[in-house]
């Protein structure tokens, strides 16, 4: 056993820190700092051997990806909070200039180990036979390959753009990549400065025949500058690639949100630059007109040594290369639908049914849609939809039921940062289906997962329902922890047709009975049943809390969790990304304990167990799952619901198999110390460490055993490596 083992090793031995006792801002960590160390973990992951090569190039491509989010959300945010002249600082002391400071810093560290880490695997990827070519070592019979891929593929999208007082310098969108020449006329030698804007359509990696060869674009463009610009030689080039601001700022009064938002997001391309990265050895007049053009200071620019566009590595996860994959794993369905022979309702008739995606295929979801598209017993169907895919089987199925002349109620969110796009063209096509489209809130983003069908059985008429952790987004529902809860209990039927109402009709639910939402009542319920459990330490009985979830950074949970602390409640935490509480200081946090899981699957369940004066694990444990992080934006500022779980086997479930597995995982658990560093154990030789992802692949859940029955769900453990 290792501590990252918090289900069988004790709280380790509290600290105390340098200076004394930490009082005021001391006592959080920074959310933005707080967020970089996640993403220098996802990074990490790209050095563990005990991942496949490939797997670990696609956890450099994520954290390249995360990082462009990060500045062009959060770090312009506090950008321009410092143009404004605002000094006000965060819960943990930081003005934002001193926040923009510490993240450039520990930023630039971030994109040079990036740049490290891919230098390593592409030596690794040579000895297994992928090459990435320079220009150099292109054969002649490549050559001409790449001749006959330029003309047909590459010349006719592209622009070339000469940089003069007749042609000003374009607009480059966000995200948009470059190259920069220097160009000198092969008559006469005078020179002029050029752009070659690379289209985000282009392949950045060409596949060569015979064999897996690569060549850059940037090189394949530089290889044929003489048919783009005929008649002038290469003299200096560099390539440049820029991020913008990407906050979309929407007028509260807009009449028509669908169409407000086609507008912002014009905008959002249209951005100031946040981050302008270009490589190395840039001739310098032209780094200084790219500079002045893009309007961004000195410390706005990054040189790189090396590749730019890292998030661009994804296209060289070969999926014919099995042998350098994860090994394949085909999700499972619940035998309990099996013995209904795919029946969802009597599957949920049956009795409650929980669902962890993705070892139990999402497909449960849709058909749960798709089947009550089809049935005439059907008469109504509402559902929420935070992040939809582009060719979306949900959005297939309200459709066909809406054609099928049921009434269909769909709340799409036009807020869900990046899929905005997307869910105003479903949008768009739900309507012309006949069902009715409801944006909910301009000042709340409705970020609750909720799907409600009524259907009628003899006379009465019984509301099945669905509460999520995640998205209806089968995508990422392959890769994406989370639950799914299908239930059609009475009481919390009317709580989502509550919901529902409240959703369309701004009329705020009353009498809720096993659902609490927010902005209304979920934070204000949390805080009472964290002091609840404090309240039971203090009568000498066993109180425990175990969380799960992706960020912890709200002021008054932290607080809550303190006074907890001091009660005496036993509180471990899984907090995959950004943690503001600080664990295991004598005085402050000695009963608390936080681990960040990192691995296959990205962790994205929120789930909270309150012992319930019985301590934990417990048949009498108190279990709620959410579509809430403990985030101010998610308590007070969103809509979001807290479910709680009240059938035993999807109690024990949740308890004794996800959360148990949650917290007994040491093969891919990192430990918050108590001055915000992240350590990992990963002794070598040590093939045993238990990974609860593994786990989960290998055995079935509780409640979605059927006949089998769950005489074989076993203790925590999995095959040796």
């Amino acid at each position: 056993m290792t501590q990252a083992d918090f289900l069988r090793t004790p709280f380790p031995e509290p600290v105390d820190l340098p200076g004394g006792l930490p009082e005021g801002p001391a006592r959080f960590f920074n959310r933005e700092l707080s967020w970089l160390s996640f993403n220098w973990r996802v990074l990490d992951e790209a050095r563990n051997p005990r991942v496949p090569l490939l797997e670990r190039l696609r956890f450099v491509s994520i954290s390249a990806t995360n990082l462009d989010e990060f500045y062009t959300v959060r770090v312009a945010g506090l950008r321009e909070l410092v143009r404004e002249g605002n000094t006000t600082p965060s819960d943990d002391g930081l003005t934002p200039a001193e926040q923009l400071s510490l993240i450039n810093a520990d930023a630039r560290r971030l994109m040079g180990a990036q740049q490290g880490v891919w230098n390593r695997l592409r030596r690794e990827m040579e000895e297994a036979g992928i090459m990435i070519l320079s220009r150099s070592s292109v054969t002649r019979a490549e050559e001409e390959f790449l001749r006959r891929y330029f003309e047909s593929k590459v010349f006719p999208v592209l622009s070339p753009l000469a940089i003069d007082p007749a042609h000003p310098f374009p607009f480059i969108p966000n995200a948009g990549f470059s190259l920069g020449l220097e160009l000198a006329r092969n008559s006469d030698g005078r020179q002029m400065q050029a752009l070659l804007p690379i289209p985000a359509q282009l392949t950045r990696f060409i596949p060569l025949p015979g064999g897996e060869r690569f060549l850059r674009l940037e090189d394949l463009l530089l290889m044929h500058l003489a048919s783009l610009f005929p008649g002038y030689r290469d003299v200096g080039h560099c390539a440049f690639r820029v991020l913008r601001d990407s906050d979309l700022e929407v007028e509260e009064e807009a009449e028509d949100l669908v169409r407000e938002f086609e507008t912002a997001l014009k905008r959002r391309r249209r951005g100031s630059v946040i981050r302008l990265k270009i490589t190395s050895g840039a001739p310098d007049r032209l780094r200084r007109l790219i500079m002045e053009e893009l309007e961004v200071s000195p410390d706005e620019v990054i040189e790189v040594e090396g590749l730019l566009g890292m998030a661009d590595l994804r296209e060289l996860v070969l999926e014919n290369r099995r042998d350098l994959l994860w090994p394949g794993f085909t999700p499972r369905v619940p035998e309990r639908v099996q013995d209904h022979h795919g029946d969802m309702f009597a599957a949920i008739r049956q009795k409650d049914m929980l669902l962890h995606h993705p070892y139990e295929t999402f497909d449960m979801v849709v058909r749960f849609l798709a089947q009550a598209a089809r049935d005439p017993d059907v008469l109504a169907i509402k559902q929420t939809l935070y992040r939809t895919s582009r060719d979306s089987s949900i959005v297939d199925a309200l459709c066909e039921a809406a054609e099928a002349g049921k009434s269909v109620t769909a709340l799409v969110e036009l807020k869900a940062r990046f899929d905005e796009a997307a869910n105003i063209r479903q949008s768009r096509r739900l309507e012309r289906s006949g069902a009715h489209v409801v944006y909910g809130f301009v000042n709340y983003k409705t970020h609750a997962k909720i799907s409600t069908i009524v259907r009628r059985e003899g006379e009465n008429l019984v509301t099945y329902t669905h509460y999520g952790t995640g998205n209806y987004h089968p995508i990422t529902a392959r890769i994406y922890t989370d639950l799914s809860l299908f239930t059609c209990d009475p009481a919390l039927g009317r709580d989502a047709t509550k919901v529902f109402n409240y959703l369309s009709g701004y009329v705020q639910p009353d009498g809720l009975e096993n659902l609490s939402i927010s902005p209304i009542d979920l934070k204000e319920n949390l805080l009472s049943l964290i002091a609840r459990e404090a309240e039971y330490a203090r009568q000498g009985r066993r109180a425990a809390i175990w969380a799960k979830m992706n960020s912890l950074i709200e002021k008054d949970v932290i607080e809550a969790l303190y006074a907890a602390n001091a009660a005496g409640v036993k509180i471990s935490l899984v907090v995959r990304g950004i943690c503001g509480i600080r664990p295991g200081i004598r005085g402050l946090s000695e009963n608390i304990r936080v681990k960040s899981i990192v691995g296959r699957y990205l962790e994205h369940s929120r789930i909270v167990c309150f012992g319930n004066g019985h301590g934990l694990p417990s048949k009498k444990a108190r279990v709620f799952i959410s579509s809430a992080d403990w985030m101010d934006r998610n308590l007070s500022r969103r809509v979001e619901t807290l479910v709680e779980c009240l059938n035993d086997t999807v109690k024990a479930q949740i308890v004794s198999q996800v959360m148990a597995a949650n917290m007994a995982d040491e093969a891919q658990s990192w430990l918050l110390q108590p001055d915000g560093r992240f350590v990992r154990y990963l002794p070598d030789g040590r093939d045993d460490l238990f990974n609860c992802h593994r786990f989960f692949m290998e055995n079935p859940s509780l409640s979605g055993r059927g006949t089998a029955g769950a005489r074989d769900v076993p203790a925590l453990t999995h095959s040796a490596d």
